[in-house]
């Protein structure tokens, strides 16, 4: 008997309370409420089943089912925090109607019952002698008329041989004809003749026995029923699934399509005759079959990207596992169309990626590390925030930099205001000038009539984050001393200076001290910008956070491709901590994402070798600092080519010499990979 805890004794949770005490497998141990007037709490006490107002109380580690029937938002996730992982948690709508179909089943099979008592009573009360016999010869019906008739007793008939209990019946030659004798005259062994009526039993298309009727041929009984409510219990759920806007499909135990409604063809153009009896793969244009995920896990999945049908539709699938009595049924998908919110939110991305400049993104929260290094960094930044002091950021690429910039941002009293980003490398000089200051009407050729605010004044009363500051020429450096210095600029072309309320985060990855005795940076400005350093680890240095950062890094990956990876198992994650992550979290992302690639769409586990087709980790910076002396002797045209070469050979080799799987890997053309391999004198026996 399954132990069952109720929560919510309103009036659903009291009418689910009265049917499981009605019903013989399940067993009412604990109902819960926060009012304890409810009409449910009052039933239970009553019947003295355990009562709380608190469900937490109740839930134990014995309990089979819990019962949610509360209708309140959420609280079926927590729920499922406090319970134990072989507890069956149910709503009160799902379990509401489970038990309205197991009570019609009990009511058909008391009826049933009560049928055949009053069957039995109308055979015995007949005057017509009745006979029947199983596909084995025995005798199923024998009523009080055929054993008056034949001198036999009708009870202890039931269950023998026809010709132990009647030999001069004929009944076994209609197993063998299956053809109906009608009106036939017959001598029974205590001398009595009879007229008799002799007929197959069908149920369906096969026979299950023979029945007799003594003298009357006119008031013969029914003697099959339907056994089973299978039918009208599949008609309702065809109604309430063909009656749902959802596109919804159901697969059987094996993963054989068995049902569909009208939304589902709707919604991937696929017919009844395309999906049923076939594999649920059946329906899939990229990506995993959730139905065989879910029938191999038995876990229900929510919410995962496919595309479905011909029309190649974007679509939401959620699926759940059907389990009665502990085994598995099959699974239940419902399939929403997200293709208007595909492009919806292609349309959202392509307007934030125009205004980007204009917004601060991320918060100290989404800085992920425990490091005691990148606890002190997050405290300094947060120190910071608070002050209008000039903040330097200062780490290798790859460490997170501009993240934190956003988080000091939204961290100080200018959150509200804009938060500019510019990258300093990545704009020419002149080009910077115009950019970071504006320029006046006719300050040079092409110049927009009235001329143009520069992102100094956009920036104004909010804050501005100049990436790549040791990359700027002298005069910028000078240029932008001045707006650190007097809190204005001028605009290209202009004279009249513009008073400025920014604050300044500037960020690079190159050694300033190094720049200031090589006269490549001004001291002055370094000071200037030197006045908050807040130094962020590079990854090598806090390699206690590779798990953390790793299952971060894979629910962003998961969602960029369509995918559910979702552990790393052990082996490879040790493989991770071998390497020293010269490209930092950015690397380490990279490399992530790599080996998601080359993954199944089965697969949920990165393993060791989904690093196959990547650089060998393991030898970390050692090898590349074995090798740092060899490559000072070169130059840049002939490092780029002896690791262009390098990285071609181990791909072949990863490739096990496919060309063209090696020229999908490398992204080039299979042309062009036989251009580099004979530029580079590569072939499959060659001597390094």
């Amino acid at each position: 008997m399954k132990s069952v805890v109720i929560i919510g004794a309103g009036k659903g949770g009291t009418a689910l309370l009265k049917l499981l005490m009605e019903t013989k497998k399940m067993e009412v141990v604990a109902v819960s409420d926060i009012n304890l007037e409810a009409p449910g709490i009052q039933l239970a006490q009553k019947n003295q089943i355990k009562t709380d107002s608190n469900w937490r109380n109740l839930i134990q580690p014995n309990v089979d089912i819990v019962i949610e029937a509360t209708g309140q938002e959420n609280l079926i996730e927590q729920i499922k925090e406090v319970c134990p992982k072989t507890t069956t948690i149910i709503s009160g709508t799902i379990a509401n109607f489970i038990f309205q179909l197991i009570d019609e089943k009990e009511t058909l099979i008391s009826y049933m019952k009560e049928h055949g008592t009053v069957q039995e009573t109308i055979l015995n009360s007949t005057h017509d002698g009745m006979i029947a016999i199983n596909l084995d010869r025995e005798v199923t019906l024998f009523n009080e008329a055929a054993g008056k008739m034949a001198d036999i007793d009708a009870k202890t008939a039931i269950g023998q041989r026809v010709e132990d209990v009647l030999p001069s019946s004929h009944l076994p030659r209609i197993l063998q004809t299956k053809k109906e004798e009608t009106n036939q005259e017959q001598l029974l062994d205590n001398g009595r003749k009879i007229i008799t009526t002799r007929v197959p039993l069908i149920c369906g298309d096969e026979m299950i026995g023979a029945l007799a009727v003594f003298k009357d041929i006119t008031e013969i009984v029914q003697m099959a029923e339907e056994v089973t409510n299978l039918k009208s219990i599949q008609t309702m759920l065809e109604a309430i699934i063909h009656s749902s806007d959802d596109a919804i499909s159901v697969v059987d135990e094996e993963g054989l399509g068995i049902m569909i409604n009208p939304a589902y063809t709707r919604l991937t153009g696929l017919q009844p005759e395309d999906v049923i009896g076939k594999p649920a793969t059946a329906d899939i244009y990229e990506g995993e079959s959730m139905h065989m995920h879910v029938l191999k896990t038995r876990k229900a999945v929510r919410g995962v990207q496919l595309k479905v049908g011909p029309k190649r539709k974007d679509v939401l699938v959620n699926v759940a596992p059907v389990i009665v009595d502990g085994k598995l049924k099959g699974s239940v998908g419902v399939i929403h169309d997200t293709s208007e919110i595909k492009t919806l939110t292609d349309q959202l991305q392509r307007a934030r990626q125009i205004i980007r400049t204009l917004e601060a993104k991320y918060t100290f929260d989404d800085i992920i590390g425990n490091a005691e290094e990148m606890k002190v960094a997050i405290e300094q930044a947060k120190l910071a925030a608070t002050t209008p002091a000039t903040i330097l950021l200062r780490g290798e690429s790859g460490t997170g930099k501009e993240l934190f910039a956003h988080a000091i941002h939204n961290e100080s009293d200018r959150k509200y205001n804009k938060f500019i980003r510019v990258n300093c490398a990545a704009i020419s000089e002149t080009l910077l000038e115009s950019e970071l200051f504006g320029y006046e009407e006719g300050a040079f050729s092409g110049a927009k009539r009235g001329g143009k605010r520069g992102l100094f004044e956009e920036a104004n009363k909010g804050s501005i984050f100049l990436d790549e500051i040791g990359e700027l020429s002298g005069n910028m450096q000078a240029k932008l001393l001045r707006v650190l210095q007097e809190k204005e600029i001028v605009r290209v072309g202009g004279t009249k200076p513009i008073s400025i309320d920014v604050r300044v985060i500037a960020a690079t990855n190159v050694n300033l001290e190094k720049g200031m005795n090589d006269h490549t940076f001004r001291e002055d400005l370094y000071y200037r910008l030197n006045k908050m350093p807040i130094f962020i680890p590079p990854l090598r240095e806090r390699k206690e956070d590779l798990p953390q950062l790793c299952m971060h890094l894979l629910h962003k990956l998961n969602q960029d491709y369509g995918r559910a990876v979702d552990q790393i198992s052990s082996e490879a994650l040790a493989l991770i901590h071998k390497y020293d992550w010269p490209g930092n979290v950015r690397e380490l992302e990279n490399v992530l994402g790599r080996a998601m690639i080359y993954m199944s769409l089965n697969e949920h586990v990165i393993e060791t070798k989904h690093f196959q087709h990547l650089p060998t980790i393991e030898k970390g910076t050692i090898e590349l600092k074995t090798k740092f002396q060899e490559l000072e002797a070169m130059t840049l045209t002939q490092r780029v080519e002896k690791f262009e070469r390098k990285i071609i050979i181990d791909t072949l080799e990863a490739c096990k010499w496919n060309k063209t799987a090696t020229a999908k890997s490398l992204g080039l053309s299979v042309r062009n990979l036989y251009y580099k391999m004979e530029k580079y004198q590569i072939e499959k026996n060659f001597m390094q």
